[in-house]
């Protein structure tokens, strides 16, 4: 047995790595027709949730560091579907809210998680077991890179 205790197929890591790739795979054909990448997809996510988010918020909110995020964020800017200006109470803090176009999305993007569920053949029950047996390697947050 300790010989196969290295074996690629018996690593947690691997199995987890595989299916996160697999996962956005799945999802790709999803998003194309809403325009989003799944980075993109997941900062939409959270700014549906409460927008504005501060850019160091919303790196927080997807576990991913700032710098990582911001080109993530200047794509949906180009895209029309978020703003980023300062904060007036704060010049310093640069808020990253919704445009009307962002908003209006959200109701297109209300089917994904059927789709989804569909897609991968899993009931609401079967996700939420997937995604509560996943938290204490997730550390409950999503992470981005684009």
């Amino acid at each position: 047995m300790d010989e196969d205790v290295l074996k690629l197929e018996s690593q947690l890591c691997f199995a987890i790595v595989t299916a996160a790739r697999n996962v956005v795979s799945i999802y790709r054909p999803v998003l194309e027709p809403l325009g989003l990448t799944h980075p993109q997809y997941l900062v939409m996510l959270a700014l549906w949730e409460k927008a504005p988010q501060s850019l160091g918020e919303l790196a927080s909110t997807l576990a991913v560091e700032p710098a990582s995020l911001s080109p993530t964020i200047k794509r949906l800017e180009s895209q029309g579907r978020v703003a980023r200006r300062r904060r007036t109470s704060d010049e310093r803090v640069l808020d990253i809210g919704l445009t009307e176009d962002g908003r209006a999305l959200r109701e297109r993007a209300l089917d994904v998680p059927r789709q989804i569920m569909e897609r991968v053949g899993l009931s609401i029950d079967d996700v939420a077991r997937l995604r509560d047996g996943l938290q204490p390697f997730a550390g409950g947050r999503a992470t981005v890179a684009d």
